[in-house]
């Protein structure tokens, strides 16, 4: 029995299924050329295919993008090398500066392939389909929530304190440093944040700021 003839898309040696090459291509054009202006016709070209291939792989060009997003997402995770902290390790104040610098970085990398995609809400919606956000799905806010539980499970948190603020505390507060670059448009990288702003607000976070008595 003869095997399958391989896609002349495919180099000899790339043993990825169309499927697989046509999402790679896609994510390399979002990474490079962001989302919002990225035609099927672009995509194809990049792959070596013809424009109709990619309805014979995927339902629509939405479900391609959100898949594109997806890699591109992992990617910059995989290329930032820096895993999350874990509970019970270090100090509380070092992992939440490690967290913030983290997720500043995180931000920096991925933000630009979602400028202008606002109005897009198709492409949105399926991206939150397909668990595409950081951690695993979880999205940065969910994996603090996870570390910072364990942490007070552990006892080096007040039993009492109240974790879900803390997150919107620090994640609002990273936001507020990438995001307003976006607003402006052009898909450029936010800057450094200033300088101190990881430890400054983890600090802030543990010790609160009312007056001591």
């Amino acid at each position: 029995m003869m095997s399958p003839r391989r896609p002349a898309a495919l180099a000899n040696g790339d043993h990825r299924t169309l499927r697989d090459h046509l999402i790679a291509t896609a994510a390399r054009l979002v990474a490079e050329r962001g989302c919002a202006t990225l035609t099927v016709r672009a995509i194809a070209r990049e792959a070596g295919v013809a424009d109709g291939v990619l309805y014979n792989h995927f339902t629509d060009k939405e479900e391609l993008l959100a898949l594109a997003l997806h890699a591109h997402v992992r990617a910059a995770e995989q290329a930032l090398g820096m895993p999350p902290p874990r509970a019970g390790e270090g100090t509380v104040a070092d992992n939440l500066r490690a967290y913030v610098e983290r997720a500043l970085a995180l931000h920096g990398a991925i933000l630009p392939a979602f400028d202008g995609l606002t109005p897009h809400s198709k492409v949105l919606a399926r991206f939150a389909e397909t668990g595409g956000h950081p951690a695993g799905g979880l999205g940065l806010r969910g994996e603090l929530r996870e570390y910072l539980e364990a942490e007070r499970t552990l006892g080096r948190l007040d039993p009492a304190a109240r974790v879900g603020t803390a997150v919107t505390m620090i994640v609002g507060a990273c936001h507020e440093v990438v995001l307003p670059p976006a607003f402006r448009g052009g898909g450029e990288p936010a800057g450094p944040p200033p300088e101190g702003f990881a430890a400054d607000l983890a600090a802030t976070v543990l010790s609160g700021i009312a007056a001591r008595p």
